[in-house]
Order: structure tokens, then C-alpha cells, then sequence
């Protein structure tokens, strides 16, 4: 079974991908992490994230197990990686490369310790429109641009990180802007939308495991 679960920022997607896996016993896919992992290699070998040639044959032999061990570098989340992850991102050919491997997991999933599994879960931006549009569930969990900022603030709190409110809401607007530019980052047309601006993470949660269950009860008739 393939799930996929797209959506703009601090909507809760990750949190509802996450808990899904856990019950479902499904491989979960963090699509995010790809150019970070390949921006980390670059760093790591000492080479300018800029050099096409070799950020391509990292993107061409990265796998998910070594992803997974490479986002815990500290390098990874830091501004350093950042900037390294959005330089490979501007690399055609990477991000082709990228999306071959992103694909490939869908047909042989496995699990952080590369064990296989019997389905994933992928979160992302266009995860059901491009990624993998022929997903048996597609989720698109969204929420109001003062929402997703109020939770990105509290987040920036606990973890000690100085914030303005008005900034953080400020970043989330034009970053909606820059990713609904793009029309693979709007839902898919056989997408099931979540609004969590006013649920709980528990209720999304509910409501997505119905679904779920609904479907797998359909595949046993």
C-alpha cells in the first residue's frame, strides 16, 4: 500500500505521516530529506555543492538507508546544510535523478535499517501528483497561513530559537506563494484535503485511519 501525504508547511503532514507509519507498519518517506542528503555528501567529501558532475553521481546512488544515516549529522538541519541542499536543488540533473530514486522506493520499500516493507508512506509537496501519482491513498493536509505560522513560532520557542511571530507568518505567506506557483504543489484531483486548522492532530489522525481501513476492507471483498 502506498500513501502519500503532501501540503505546505507546519500543517501537520509530518506528524500525521509519522503516526500513520507507526500503525500501519509502512516505510515512511520524508521526501524533504532528499537534496539535504545529497547537500551533505557534497560537504562531506569536500566538494563545492555547485560541481554538477558529482552532485549527480551522489544523487544517482543515493538510498534510503543512507539517507537516513545521514540526517543524523548535525550538519544536516544546520544553515551550512541548507545551503548546500538548495545548491544541489538547482541541478537538473540531480533532481531528476532524484526523482528516479524517489519513485524506485515505491516499488521496493524498506525501512531505516533497510529491511523491506510491505508499503510506504511518502511526505512531501507533490508526492501524489508527480512522485508517485499512482498511489492507492493520497492525503492533502493543509491549514491557514496564521495557523501554520503560530505553530512554527511555538515550535522556534521550545527549541530556544529567538522568533517574531509577524516574521515567521511573513515567511509562511511567500513561501505558499513560491510552492503554489508550481501546480504539482496544489492537491491531486483524487486527493482526500484535511484542514487542520481547527482539528486536533488526533482527529486528522482518526479520520485517516477510517479511510485507510475503509480502503483495505475493499481489498479483501
Amino acid at each position: 500500500m502506498i500513501i502519500t501525504i503532501d501540503g505546505p508547511a507546519a500543517a501537520g503532514k509530518g506528524t500525521l505521516a509519522g503516526k500513520l507509519a507507526n500503525k500501519y507498519n509502512l516505510a515512511y518517506f520524508d521526501t524533504g530529506m532528499v537534496y539535504r542528503a545529497v547537500g551533505l555528501e557534497m560537504i562531506l567529501g569536500g566538494y563545492e555543492p555547485s560541481d554538477a558532475a558529482i552532485a549527480e553521481d551522489f544523487a544517482k546512488n543515493l538510498t534510503f538507508p543512507r539517507m537516513i544515516e545521514l540526517s543524523q549529522n548535525p550538519i544536516f538541519r544546520s544553515l551550512e546544510g541548507s545551503k548546500a541542499a538548495s545548491a544541489v536543488a538547482a541541478i537538473i540533473p540531480v533532481r531528476e535523478a532524484l526523482l528516479q530514486m524517489q519513485q524506485n522506493f515505491s516499488k521496493r520499500p524498506v525501512f531505516a535499517d533497510g529491511t523491506s516493507a510491505k508499503g510506504a508512506i511518502y511526505d512531501g509537496r507533490d508526492t501524489g501528483t508527480v512522485v508517485c501519482p499512482q498511489a492507492d491513498i493520497k492525503f492533502f493536509v493543509t491549514a491557514l497561513p496564521e495557523v501554520r505560522a503560530e505553530r512554527r513560532y511555538k515550535e522556534y520557542l521550545q527549541k530556544g530559537i529567538a522568533s517574531d511571530y509577524q516574521e515567521v507568518l511573513e515567511q509562511t505567506i511567500a513561501r505558499d506563494k513560491n510552492d503554489f506557483a508550481r501546480p504539482s504543489s496544489h492537491p491531486a484531483k483524487d486527493a482526500i484535503i484535511f484542514d487542520t486548522s481547527y482539528l486536533s492532530i488526533e482527529e486528522v489522525f482518526a479520520k485517516a485511519c477510517k479511510i485507510i481501513e475503509n480502503y483495505q476492507k475493499t481489498l479483501e471483498k
